[in-house]
């Protein structure tokens, strides 16, 4: 009968070490979660800010003052335009 008492104490110990075990990795893995979706929420504010952020480096007016002033672009007009005609082909050829 001692032997039986014995299995049967040695298997609740054995239990209850696979059952701390297994609450000591369930907590660890919630808080990884946790800290995943709070990492997700960064990245989706951040992915936001970006977008509104190039929407705004973006417009037609923020363009156009780039390239007159860092570029020395200008509007094209009649006065500045040159045109090409098609002239004669190489090698004499007609």
């Amino acid at each position: 009968m001692t032997r039986l008492n014995v299995v049967l104490l040695l298997s609740v110990l054995v239990s209850a070490l696979y059952l701390v075990q297994v609450q000591y990795e369930s907590r660890r893995l919630f808080t990884e979660i946790d800290q995943v979706k709070t990492q997700g929420r960064k990245l989706e504010l951040e992915s936001e800010r970006l977008q509104v952020e190039k929407r705004a480096q973006a417009t037609p007016l923020r363009v156009e003052r780039l390239a007159r002033d860092q570029l020395q672009m200008r509007v094209a007009t009649p006065a500045i335009t040159h045109y090409v005609s098609q002239g004669a082909p190489a090698g004499g050829a007609p």
